[in-house]
């Protein structure tokens, strides 16, 4: 099972490299509150290896992608050590925004929960496309809003 072969090598990458990153001495990565190593995905030949990464003040990602970026070839070494397989991955760092997008499908579910919610009568009360509204437009050639 090839599948769950790199299925265990990317969480043991994942593993390493959050405790390597904790021992950087680059002050961009140091100094920029809480580091985290979300995923990483390795490729099916052991080359390359894209690490994702959240960095909790937002305004110093970039700084902190740029400080491993230099520290890479540090934390490849250090992986190869750590990990000893045939090919050590070359590391690709990438910002994590997973929790944005989660945060904005979480507010954009909540919106249409509130839209469709019943009234008394058990019928959503915020539907444009309600069975009055259908005669109305249909008679005036008009769309009530």
């Amino acid at each position: 099972m090839p599948g769950n072969r790199i299925g265990r090598i990317n969480e043991e990458v994942q593993r390493e490299l959050s405790a390597l990153i904790r021992r950087l001495k680059d002050p961009r990565v140091n100094q920029a509150g809480m580091v985290s190593v979300t995923r990483a995905e390795v490729t099916n030949d052991l080359r390359y290896c894209k690490v994702y990464i959240s960095v909790l003040d937002k305004s110093r990602e970039a700084d902190v992608l740029k400080g491993l970026k230099s520290a890479s070839g540090f934390l490849r070494r250090e992986l190869g050590r750590a990990l000893r397989l045939r090919y050590t991955p070359e590391l690709q760092f990438e910002g994590d925004n997973s929790m944005l997008r989660g945060a904005r499908v979480l507010d954009i579910l909540r919106n249409v929960e509130y839209a469709e919610e019943p009234d008394d009568t058990g019928n959503p009360e915020n539907l444009n496309d309600t069975e009055e509204n259908r005669d109305e437009t249909a008679e005036t050639g008009q769309e009530i809003c």
